[in-house]
């Protein structure tokens, strides 16, 4: 082994080198916690993950969240912070057998330097579950600090031993204000502004993804050239999207996830599916669609397809797990469900008026024979006394019987439409 080749003289303590290449996203990764943008809840004031980088307590973990939110740049910083030796290790380009080296070289490291090694595993669920016990024994015996980096659920991704020894930390989509700053920040380094338009739009087509929103300021400023201004037709063409007129806070918002709502409503899949399309193209959050989806799936369809709200639930947590672009297709086929589904509000009528007795009559009394009898006063004061167990009597013998407080008595709140 050449030594010098992994021990220089002086340590400049494990200082990340810059990715060589790369354009402006890695020309632009922070190198400092202060530079860092987004995931304030891991890396706030007091902060678990906050205390162990400033305390020098490392401990090993995965980081789990979807592309360009600062895993990798993260992991870069805290090795810089804390002085140790960082290592990137992809699953795609690296295989098992390179962990020896790389396990040995820290083993050495630690012994003759004091230094400690970060393994930074990236992707790491798409190694088996095997070649995931490599790192184990490692990890254990303190040569090295894994930090994995993932987008997929650890949960089903990485093996039960690894997860045990490892602390698992949610990255969260960066927000609008964090995509915001992040092109700002890139923006001081040059001489060149930026319209509102196109800084809105820039934001909007990032949709959480810093390496995306760089990307395509990159191309942006490339294309502009000599002018000193970015506008909305530059940003346009460096995202390969036309602006489209949309404001999740304002009318047109309103007015598309009303139209989704409507075209499913009269059982029209086409045009569902078109403005569910128009939204998410506009730069809609999908998980706020699903959301509707959802209540359309009891609203409006009930117990004449009890399958769609499942469905639905089943759609809402998909797009929670693989995000954009991929949940694209999981909320067409969900609408064109709803949409060919039969159709029942007699939930949602229900809702209402059970809703209105319920604030015109308050809190009534429960029949005293459908109370819980749990102790022996209650017992003595005839809780649950004539209460028939359903399971015991006929429907015939059953006749009669009222469930709904006295007042309520010949109530109907619920009818089941009849199905074609």
């Amino acid at each position: 082994m050449d030594f010098p080749t992994f021990f220089p003289e002086k340590s400049t303590g494990g200082e990340p080198e810059k990715e060589a290449g790369g354009g402006l996203a890695s020309q632009m990764r922070p190198q400092t916690l202060d530079d860092f943008v987004g995931q304030e809840h891991l890396l706030g004031s007091g902060k678990l993950l906050r205390q162990a980088i400033d305390s020098d307590q490392l401990f090993s973990m995965i980081f789990w969240g979807p592309p360009g939110v600062g895993k990798t740049t993260l992991a870069r910083i805290i090795a810089k912070k804390t002085r140790a030796h960082f290592v990137h290790f992809s699953a795609v380009t690296s295989g098992v057998n390179e962990v020896r080296k790389i396990v040995e070289e820290a083993r050495i490291r630690l012994k003759t330097y004091q230094q400690k090694t970060i393994l930074f595993v990236d992707e790491l669920h798409r190694f088996s579950k095997s070649q995931q016990d490599a790192f184990l024994p490692h990890v254990e015996d303190g040569i090295i600090t894994l930090i994995g980096a993932t987008t997929e659920n650890p949960s089903f991704e990485v093996t039960t031993p690894l997860l045990s020894r490892s602390k698992v930390l949610v990255f969260n989509s960066l927000t609008e204000e964090n995509i915001k700053q992040i092109i700002q920040n890139a923006l001081k380094k040059t001489s060149v502004k930026i319209e509102q338009k196109a800084l809105n739009f820039l934001v909007e087509a990032a949709r959480g993804d810093a390496r995306v929103a760089l990307n395509a300021l990159e191309l942006a400023l490339n294309l502009t050239r000599q002018e000193e201004e970015i506008n909305l037709t530059s940003a346009e063409e460096a995202t390969q999207h036309k602006h489209l007129q949309y404001d999740r806070a304002g009318e047109e918002h309103y007015n598309l996830i009303s139209a989704v709502h409507k075209s499913m409503r009269g059982s029209d899949p086409d045009a569902a599916i078109y403005y569910v399309m128009r939204m998410l193209e506009a730069g809609e959050d999908p998980i706020f669609i699903a959301r509707r989806l959802v209540r359309f799936a009891s609203e409006d369809i009930g117990n004449a397809d009890p399958q769609a709200l499942t469905l639905a639930v089943s759609a809402f947590q998909a797009c929670q797990m693989i995000g954009l672009p991929e949940c694209k297709v999981i909320l067409v086929q969900l609408s064109a469900y709803l949409a060919l589904a039969n159709k029942d509000n007699s939930a949602y009528i229900a809702e209402k008026k059970v809703l209105e007795d319920v604030q015109k009559y308050g809190p009534l009394p429960v029949p005293i024979k459908l109370r819980n009898a749990s102790t022996k006063l209650m017992k003595e004061l005839n809780y649950g006394k004539g209460y028939k167990y359903a399971h015991d009597f006929s429907e015939e013998e059953l006749k009669g019987e009222v469930y709904l407080p006295e007042k309520l008595k010949g109530k109907k709140y619920y009818f089941k439409k009849a199905q074609n």
